[in-house]
């Protein structure tokens, strides 16, 4: 049961981040909004609760009471439990829900709700102004979504794709649009659409993507929404000066969370690659067996590639550190603990049940279709591990990170700074709209967190993150991923020979952004900002965690 009685029971949080500059809000209103209205009344002059400075009501009062109730079902067909209210109780119970739940909660100011006319506008300056070592906004992480589109981005099934992971090296004019990946057997994977990781595309249905002002058909070929519909693609070819047009049907498509396991066999022993791009159910099968490979291979070091990983189920980082790691290094250790705000030492105030902290899990969960549960998972024993990252490594692989730091497990990092999600929230609908305001963070067994400047390697010029040993590497998407002549393998390969890093040539002016059209939307192509808020929700943390038993 829920603490607050207005919560729809929601199993996830997130770890969020904003990376580039104008991202902040999500669909947060304009300042415009927030004047003093008529009648000092928060919604037209409408009669309700009052406002005393320093005074919080329970949120419940509050909760529910909406200017517009909806009087129809959820996505699982549940009625809200919406009545008549006005926007001066939705402010009301924002202001009473982030005094009670906000991590930062005694940086907020106390601002008369009856004062503005917009609960989204209001809820926008219900955050810390303060800012992180780098200079950057310390909560970048604070946005909204509606209901009604939250419920189908984060519960939809399959992805409708061609099977194309987008890099997005800018999203305003000059845009700067990639191929990243593509997944085997999809239909960007067929012999007559020849296409590559590395193929840039110029024009999407004949508007042009560098400078093109029509978004809405951008966003429609990149993002098919039904099987069938296809869309025709003008690219360009690595190495090419030519340009030729594809034309691709979109169908539903099954990622492969684990696409690339390998070893090469090096002079002084044998180092395994696995490339990890999604924490999701599907994937504990995939690392059970990939990792039971490489350890039956007898590596003596792993290269894990998370430069595309955006995150997912904590347990399943969890297992993965284990199965880097090993018992020795991990029996009795904490993995990640969540910390609320200090009126909440020891409960979790959305749901009401006591913390309790995510252990290294050494067995695999009762979710996998292949094994028993608790079937003891493999591992390598490892004292290290070099883990290739970018700004779209995030939330639970940052998770990965932190947690083998905290048990003294060295992380090798190469690649560029981390996206920076050591934060994370309960998803919470009130009258249409879903907030999202930070709510707990995560530290190590040693207490080690508060990473949100992300995890940079030794060497990388900017150096905005928490310093870990490695080599700045700028991803090159020329080349084949985990190819031993991929700029991001070699270095990690001569790191582990001498400890040195290749010479710092460059310095990428735009990180490469995820943009996969999958089941939780990406973000997208704009005119101005960057569509960030979509990208927030598909990089989510999910604590649904079938090694606890509910209460």
């Amino acid at each position: 049961m829920s603490r607050h009685g207005f919560l729809k029971p929601v199993a996830i949080a997130l770890f969020t981040s904003i990376t580039l500059a104008g991202c902040g809000g999500g669909g947060g209103g304009s300042d415009d909004n927030t004047s003093n209205p008529p009648n000092g009344g928060g919604g037209g002059g409408s009669t309700g609760p009052t406002y005393t400075a320093g005074v919080y009501e329970n949120a419940d009062n509050f909760a529910g009471r909406c200017e517009n109730p909806r009087n129809y079902n959820d996505i699982n067909g549940n009625p809200y439990n919406d009545r008549q209210g006005s926007i001066l109780y939705e402010n009301h119970f924002l202001r009473s829900y982030s005094n009670d739940t906000y991590l930062w909660y005694n940086e907020l100011p106390d601002l008369d709700p009856g004062n503005y006319n917009d609960p989204i506008a209001y809820f926008e300056l219900l955050k810390t102004n303060a800012v992180t070592a780098s200079g950057a906004p310390k909560d970048q992480f604070h946005f909204t979504y509606n209901t009604d589109d939250y419920e189908k981005l984060s519960q939809a099934g399959v992805s409708v794709s061609y099977g194309i992971d987008w890099a997005l090296l800018q999203s305003a004019p000059p845009r700067k649009l990639y191929i990243r990946t593509i997944e085997p057997g999809s239909p960007a994977d067929a012999p007559e659409a020849n296409l590559t990781r590395g193929v840039k595309i110029l024009q999407i249905d004949g508007v042009d993507v560098e400078y093109g002002n029509d978004v809405d058909t951008l966003n429609a070929g990149l993002f098919p929404s039904a099987i069938g519909e296809s869309h025709t693609f003008t690219v360009q070819d690595v190495g090419s000066n030519t340009t030729r047009d594809v034309t691709l049907s979109a169908i539903e498509v099954e990622y492969d969370p684990v696409p690339i396991v390998d070893v090469f066999n090096t002079a002084s022993g044998k180092v395994g690659y696995m490339l990890f791009n999604d924490h999701n159910f599907v994937s504990e099968d995939r690392l059970f067996d990939s990792v039971t490979q490489l350890r039956d291979d007898n590596v003596t070091d792993l290269v894990l590639d998370l430069r595309y990983n955006g995150g997912g189920l904590l347990y399943i980082a969890s297992e993965l550190a284990y199965m880097i790691a090993g018992s020795a290094a991990t029996d009795g250790r904490v993995f990640n603990e969540v910390r609320f705000n200090d009126k909440y030492p020891n409960i979790n105030p959305v749901t009401g049940q006591r913390l309790e902290s995510t252990p290294f899990y050494n067995g695999i969960s009762s979710n996998s279709d292949k094994y028993p549960g608790g079937t003891r998972l493999p591992s390598l024993d490892l004292d290290r591990v070099f883990i290739l990252a970018t700004s779209a490594t995030c939330s639970a692989s940052e998770a990965i990170i932190n947690g083998l730091r905290g048990v003294d497990v060295e992380v090798i990092l190469i690649g560029s700074t981390t996206c920076g999600k050591p934060y994370g929230f309960y998803p919470t609908d009130n009258c249409g709209t879903t907030y999202f305001t930070v709510q707990f963070d995560g530290v190590n067994d040693k207490g080690q967190g508060g990473y949100s400047d992300g995890f940079t390697p030794m060497n990388e010029p900017s150096a905005p993150g928490i310093l870990q040993n490695g080599c700045y590497v700028i991803d090159d998407l020329s080349t084949p991923l985990g190819d031993i002549n991929d700029p991001m393998v070699a270095a990690a390969l001569n790191y582990r020979i001498d400890g040195s890093c290749p010479v710092v040539t460059q310095v990428a002016s735009f990180g490469v952004q995820p943009f996969r059209g999958s089941v939780s939307g990406a973000q997208t192509v704009s005119n101005g900002g960057f569509g960030s808020t979509a990208d927030m929700i598909s990089q989510m943390i999910n604590y649904t965690d079938p090694h606890k038993k509910a209460d």
